[in-house]
């Protein structure tokens, strides 16, 4: 599968922009705020239907417009489909496939499997516990649809339970039938999203090591640990015994939503002892892995979509990434780039077909 084709109306700075793409290398030039990342970012709506960069859909209407719409029309091997995503503002998003309404958004993660490398990825390394969480969960889901509804279900609860904790303070009655029915539902939910978390990571560590060596040249252990409290034989008590203090926080003090990925090197964490260089490496190693669990588990090749690539690599990791893509490794690529004579000399010399456009303040043109 690959796309085939995407059109974008009133998407960022893109009023009208419609592009045909080539099965293999997309590389898309143009200087930094041109809207090169916009449309990567168009091509991510369509496969997990929301933003790689907003939180909120209504930020990425063009200014002063009522709505946007993407469309892309991907080729499989025996037809054609087509999904379609529209925003109008003060109205909730719709999906379509084969212009069919999809009910519910998270039905359609996972049918068009995806990874991206972003500029911002280390932030996976150096920022807080939420994005490393965000990053797992948004990877497992677009392998297992239950894995979704579950941690769908589990925030639920879990704002439930939250409020409920603030009623009592204000109130100050306590439901406790209430509060049980709550504790059950988010101990059991935690119970098992947090096996699928841990298998996830089992699957992970040995592609994460290999593909670290062969980016980085580096013979380093790079490993992921998974740290929760809910794969304790006594999380049902270790839970509950912590109702006294959530009482007084307001706030539910155990949960998955407390889980972290600690990214270790040699035993210690990256964010401490690695260099930059280091740090760079993981990141791809770590999306590397992603991109091959997502082609074992489906079948076929996500589309890799690589935004600035070339500004955030050393030649070194450049010419290795360069020689994966060159043996074929990855299906369709799209990629940016603010220098063409760059991307020119780099991509001009892989045995691979490539198409190139010029993109400048929201219109774009084949080069």
């Amino acid at each position: 599968m690959y796309l085939k084709s995407l059109e974008l109306i009133q998407f960022k700075n893109h009023e009208k922009t419609k592009l045909e793409f080539c099965p293999e290398i997309n590389c898309l030039v143009g200087l930094n705020g041109s809207g090169k990342t916009n449309i990567l970012d168009a091509i991510h709506y369509l496969s997990l239907t929301k933003s790689a960069v907003q939180s909120s859909d209504s930020l990425n209407v063009q200014h002063d417009k009522p709505f946007f719409t993407i469309l892309g029309a991907y080729q499989l091997p025996s037809r054609e489909l087509q999904v379609r995503c529209t925003m109008e503002l003060g109205k909730k998003k719709m999906l379509y496939v084969d212009e069919n309404p999809v009910s519910k958004n998270s039905e359609h993660v996972g049918a068009i499997p995806l990874v991206l490398i972003a500029p911002d990825d280390t932030e996976l390394i150096k920022g807080g516990s939420e994005g490393r969480r965000k990053f797992f969960d948004g990877m497992i889901s677009q392998l297992d649809r239950n894995y979704l509804n579950l941690l769908i279900r589990y925030h639920h609860f879990l704002k439930q339970r939250n409020a409920l904790l603030k009623q009592f303070a204000e109130s100050g009655r306590r439901d406790l039938t209430l509060l049980d029915s709550y504790d059950e539902e988010i101990i059991q939910l935690s119970v098992a999203l947090s096996k699928r978390r841990s298998e996830l990571l089992e699957e992970l560590a040995p592609l994460l090591q290999r593909d670290y060596e062969e980016i980085s040249q580096g013979q380093e252990k790079v490993t992921i640990t998974y740290e929760t409290e809910a794969l304790r034989e006594d999380f049902r008590e270790y839970f509950r015994s912590l109702r006294k203090r959530d009482f007084i926080l307001k706030n539910s003090g155990a949960g998955i939503h407390k889980d972290d990925f600690n990214f270790q090197i040699e035993g210690h964490p990256i964010r401490k002892i690695g260099s930059q260089g280091q740090q760079k490496s993981f990141i791809i190693a770590l999306k590397l892995g992603q991109f091959q669990i997502f082609e074992q588990a489906k079948g076929e090749k996500p589309l890799l979509l690589l935004d600035d690539i070339f500004d955030k690599l050393d030649d070194l990791r450049i010419a290795q990434l360069m020689r994966l893509i060159s043996k074929h490794t990855f299906g369709q690529i799209f990629l940016t780039d603010a220098r063409p004579e760059r991307s020119r000399k780099i991509l001009g010399e892989l045995d691979a077909e490539v198409f190139f456009f010029g993109v400048e303040m929201g219109k774009v043109e084949r080069k």
